[in-house]
Parts: structure tokens; C-alpha cells; sequence
């Protein structure tokens, strides 16, 4: 036994005892508006696979444009994750456990980008980082950084509307969690950073990882504050959305394949992610 296990066993404190879960026969009420939510859910999905041309998808599959699309959005939705978890989850836990004036405010605050329509945080993220912005002519004048329309720009505003997907899914983790051994941990006279580390992290590494695939998983779609805040210049700022919508105007076949793309990681990445660090026993 674990110093700290023992310091929580000492105390008289016992693990709380999982429930069973009740299983049983779904009554009708309910089965039939959750059928018809599973359909409208489903259904469009079967259309894009329907109107697939599995004919010509390995030609369009090998098209430059489409690899380096792929790329982009991958590479981008990854930095725009870490980021995220940079600066969320020291967020989502001062949300959880510091009483502070104006917390709910706040908490309010980091969520307006889920209500926000994208393209209105693309021009927010203009009036501050472009060239004539707040931060964005300073940093201009005296480093010569331009974050509007480059690679950058896509990871900040993936960034900017992903964040909110993790902080709350870490800050309910954090809400959830049994704060004896944290407790215990402070006892045996281990510092606020070796216990947040050692112990309150490993406690919630399934939350952080639910929020951080959720947070991924809207990088990687996110289109109206791309296109606002950096562009559409393939090859540095075309992600897989963008070409959709460009592809969406010119060759309707085209655009379904790269929609059938995006479908196919987005599900992939969920699914396994999903299956190693999420799913409970």
C-alpha cells in the first residue's frame, strides 16, 4: 500500500462503492423519439455514403490538393489541442476548486464561444491579432509577427473555439473527483504542484482526455472562424472544411469525397481515442 492510500486509510474514509447499473426493457414513450433521433443523426451520414464515387476514389484521393489539406487540418487541430490543454486545464481547474469574486462570470465567459457563430469570433480574433488589432500592431511594430491568414492563425482560431469543449469537460472531472487523496497527499507534505501533478491529474486523466478529444474533434471541423481569421490560401491555411466549401462550388463529386475524408478520420480518431482512454468498465 501507497503512503497516500494508506494516509486515506487512516483517516476512516472507505471508496465509495459503484453502483450497478439497472438494465431493462426501454418502454415505448421513449423508444420511439430516441429511434428517430438515432435516424436523423444517421441519415445524412448514409447519404454521403450513398453518393460516394467509389469509382473514381482513389484517383481523387491521391490529388495533391487533397493530401495537403489533410495534413494541414491534422497538424492544426493537434496544435490547436495542446494549446488548449496548456492553457484549459489550469483554467478548468481554478473554475473547480478556487472560490474567487466574479467566478461565474467567468465560467460564463469560456463558454461564449459555444454559442458564438464562428464567424463572428473570426472577426473578434481580427480586432485583436490583425494588423490594426490590440495586441496584433503591437506585436507587428515589435517582433514583426502576423498572425492573420497564416498557419498560425488557423491553430488560434481552432484554439479559440475548441477551448471551451475542454474546460468543461475537465472541470466536471475535477468537480467529480474524491479530494481525500489530495487531502492525504497535502498531509504527507507534498507541495500544491507535486499534488496537482501526482495526484489530482491521474484522478482526472479520463475527463482530460474526453475534453481533449472533444476538443480535437472541433479543431478538426471548424471552418467560419478559419476562413474569417486566416483565409483560404492553400497549402497554408486551407483546411479540410475550407476545401469542402471550395470544392462544394466547383465539383460536387469532389466535395463529397473530401467530406467522406473528414467523416472517416473525425470517426477513427474518436473511436479509438474513445476505446483506449474513455470508455468505463
Amino acid at each position: 500500500m501507497s503512503p497516500l492510500d494508506d494516509a486515506v486509510a487512516r483517516s476512516g474514509h472507505t471508496a465509495p462503492r459503484t453502483r450497478p447499473r439497472r438494465t431493462g426493457r426501454a418502454p415505448v414513450a421513449l423508444l420511439l423519439p430516441a429511434s428517430l433521433g438515432l435516424l436523423f443523426l444517421v441519415l445524412p451520414l448514409f447519404g454521403l455514403l450513398v453518393r460516394t464515387p467509389w469509382g473514381t476514389l482513389p484517383q481523387r484521393l491521391a490529388d495533391p490538393g487533397v493530401v495537403t489539406a489533410l495534413r494541414l487540418s491534422l497538424q492544426t487541430a493537434t496544435l490547436a489541442t495542446l494549446l488548449c490543454l496548456l492553457f484549459g486545464v489550469p483554467l478548468a481547474w481554478l473554475l473547480a476548486r478556487v472560490e474567487f469574486p466574479g467566478r461565474r462570470v467567468v465560467r460564463a465567459l469560456v463558454t461564449v464561444p459555444l454559442v458564438l457563430p464562428p464567424v463572428v469570433g473570426g472577426v473578434a480574433l481580427l480586432l485583436v491579432f490583425g494588423r490594426r488589432g490590440l495586441l496584433g500592431g503591437w506585436l507587428d511594430a515589435t517582433f514583426g509577427i502576423t498572425l492573420p491568414f497564416t498557419t498560425t492563425g488557423v491553430v488560434l482560431a481552432e484554439a479559440f473555439v475548441a477551448m471551451p469543449f475542454l474546460i468543461i469537460a475537465v472541470e466536471g472531472a475535477l468537480r467529480g473527483a474524491d479530494t481525500r487523496y489530495e487531502e492525504a497527499a497535502a498531509t504527507l507534505g507534498a507541495s500544491r504542484w507535486t499534488t496537482f501533478t501526482h495526484v489530482t491529474l491521474p484522478l482526472v486523466a479520463p475527463g482530460v482526455a474526453a475534453g481533449a478529444v472533444l476538443c480535437w474533434a472541433r479543431a478538426l471541423g471548424e471552418f467560419g472562424a478559419t476562413i474569417t481569421f486566416a483565409g483560404n490560401f492553400p497549402g497554408r491555411t486551407q483546411t479540410m472544411p475550407l476545401a469542402v466549401y471550395l470544392a462544394l462550388e466547383t465539383d460536387l463529386e469532389a466535395a463529397i469525397v473530401l467530406s467522406l475524408v473528414l467523416l472517416t478520420v473525425s470517426v477513427a480518431i474518436l473511436a479509438s481515442l474513445r476505446d483506449r482512454w474513455i470508455s468505463a468498465p
